[in-house]
């Protein structure tokens, strides 16, 4: 029995997100530069998204690009802003054959205007789509849109348009970047490091959290394969018993 038969079609996550992590490791261990990690990086993308679509996943978040990432040397950001222009342009054509939207969260207006126009244009094109949703996380660090939420909520109560004992979780749902997305149920984070990287702190509070030391441009079918069907062994309680759920 292959892999794919071990998945359970019934009990995937309804909405994974994926950190994508190693691209640069990949290619200091391939004796090449940075960028061309990152090249690499796209094939395991376009895997990805494809193999969700087909599996039937409802929604991926794909971690592109951090707040935190424009600290890096202005070649490699530069080099990154490039990359996902084409990407987009490339991608396009996958996108509309796989019946995939295209979403986006974080701070774009940091973007190049090139790369939001490229977006925008992409976001327009797949609007009507509904196998999927496809989120890229750009310029998003879960810290400051928690920070943005909180803002604009407490202008609201200010205002008198939100009372403050009507605040709940779906209050701040919907007013963070994520508000049309549902809770994550599988973390996937790969190159061997073990933590979130404010990545949808608030979204991620019930999700599992999966593990592994492969490299993002080595990450291949069977690796999805693996983390879904680690996801499904594993019991969620959402704060219940074992006995309660049942």
């Amino acid at each position: 029995m292959n892999l794919l038969e071990k998945i359970n079609l019934t009990n995937l996550p309804k909405h994974l997100a994926i950190i994508m992590d190693g691209n640069g490791r990949w290619a200091k261990k391939q004796g090449l530069i940075r960028a061309i990690g990152h090249e690499n990086g796209t094939k395991s993308v376009r895997t990805t998204v494809e193999t969700c679509a087909k599996l039937g996943i409802e929604n991926l978040t794909l971690y592109a690009f951090s707040t935190e990432n424009w600290n890096r040397p202005k070649l490699e950001v530069d080099t990154l802003m490039k990359l996902l222009i084409n990407s987009l342009k490339k991608e396009l054509k996958t996108l509309q054959e796989n019946d995939i939207k295209l979403n986006t969260i974080g701070n774009i207006d940091k973007l190049p205007v090139s790369a939001q126009k490229e977006l925008n244009e992409v976001i327009s094109k797949t609007a009507s789509n509904s196998r999927m949703i496809l989120t890229l996380a750009l310029s998003y660090g879960s810290r400051e849109e928690i920070i943005n939420a909180v803002k604009i909520i407490s202008n609201k109560v200010k205002n008198n348009i939100i009372s403050i004992d009507a605040l709940d979780e779906s209050i701040i749902n919907e007013h963070l970047y994520t508000l049309n997305l549902p809770d994550v149920d599988l973390v996937i984070r790969t190159s061997g490091e073990h933590r979130i990287s404010n990545f949808l702190l608030w979204q991620i509070a019930y999700a599992e959290l999966y593990f592994t030391d492969v490299l993002w441009p080595d990450f291949k079918e069977n690796d999805l394969y693996e983390a879904i069907i680690s996801f499904q062994k594993r019991e969620r309680r959402f704060g219940k018993t074992s006995e309660q759920i049942k």
